[in-house]
């Protein structure tokens, strides 16, 4: 038997890449990066029950430009996770499936997530 020359399954060349497609790999990204930033929750909670020096370190390290950049970045991605999962709740009903609805879902997803973590920062400033 000759071997076949097409391919066995679908290419992303096939494919017209689209904003869905997109937010279906961010969330799992943003799931991943969720371990990461549990871990520093962890290492937060860790800190206050050892007091002193540790916890010192910890916010200060936490308080660092680089650190509340990550604090900022875990922000986004616990909402855009929570969202996309908020999203993907929608779809069980078999609501927005079609692919207005689908675009529609997924660009209310990216602006509430970014919202929703200024919002958040915002107030952590105001109350800093």
């Amino acid at each position: 038997m000759a071997p076949s020359t097409r391919p066995l399954s679908p290419h992303l060349s096939i494919y017209r890449f689209t904003l869905t497609m997109t937010m279906s790999i961010v969330h799992r990204a943003t799931g991943i990066a969720l371990y990461g930033g549990t871990l520093l929750l962890v290492l937060w909670l860790v800190a206050a029950g050892f007091g002193g020096g540790f916890f010192d370190f910890v916010a200060w390290l936490f308080g660092t430009w680089f650190g509340q950049l990550v604090l900022f970045g875990y922000t986004w991605v616990l909402f855009h996770h929570m969202l996309g999962g908020v999203r993907h709740f929608i779809w069980d009903f078999t609501q927005g499936m079609d692919a207005t609805g689908r675009e529609l879902l997924v660009r209310l997803q990216l602006g509430a997530s970014i919202l929703l973590t200024l919002v958040v920062w915002s107030i952590f400033v105001w109350f800093k």
